[in-house]
């Protein structure tokens, strides 16, 4: 008769750790092919982004919805149902209308690259701090990002959004393949495998 002394086994947690991180790295490479087919095909890539943010407010405005329902006795609920409504109300609007909301989305976009653009070459000039050229460089490019979006829009809202949500998946997916190969070689040299 054997007696279980409490510890785990050492081999088969080294093996889950293992799968975890390839089940990270397979989740990586998804994420790239993911965006690099957004990258090729950024008219989609943007159409697909926008009805996935119009749904995902339609299904948090209903949730938030019932949960200030739940939370009708409190302070919460006319917060919550107003937020909810809102949520509601443009969830439906941007997948009723996914190009206009496009529209409207990379306009925003363009104004926060410009006016972060000034404001960080504003004050790169007027502070003069230690990271003085980068922070010229970031406010160069980013005045010049939003400069070249707004001189094309809104024909540029058919590639903006899309590529920018395809370079996220992308560098993500890079992200997840480093760790998930990062993490199982460092699991191995502490196994000693």
């Amino acid at each position: 008769m054997t007696r279980s002394t409490g510890a785990a086994d050492p081999r088969g947690e080294t093996a889950k750790l293992k799968r975890g991180f390839g089940i990270l790295a397979v989740l990586g490479v998804i994420l790239v092919v993911a965006g690099l087919i957004g990258l090729i095909y950024t008219a989609a890539a943007t159409l697909t982004t926008m009805l996935l943010f119009g749904w995902l407010l339609l299904v948090g405005g209903l949730v938030g919805l019932l949960h200030a329902v739940q939370a009708r006795h409190t302070n919460f609920f006319w917060l919550g149902v107003v937020v909810a409504a809102l949520n509601i109300a443009a969830g439906v609007v941007i997948i009723k209308t996914p190009e206009a909301a496009a529209e409207a989305l990379t306009m925003f976009a363009a104004l926060l690259f410009l006016t972060g653009g000034v404001f960080r070459l504003v004050g790169s000039l007027v502070v003069r701090g230690p990271q003085f050229g980068w922070t010229l460089v970031q406010g160069a490019f980013g005045l010049l990002l939003g400069i070249l979006v707004l001189a094309t829009w809104p024909s540029s809202s058919k590639y903006v959004i899309g590529t920018f949500f395809s370079l996220s998946l992308l560098f993500d997916g890079l992200g997840l393949i480093a760790t998930g190969y990062g993490g199982r070689r460092i699991v191995g040299m502490v196994a000693g495998k």
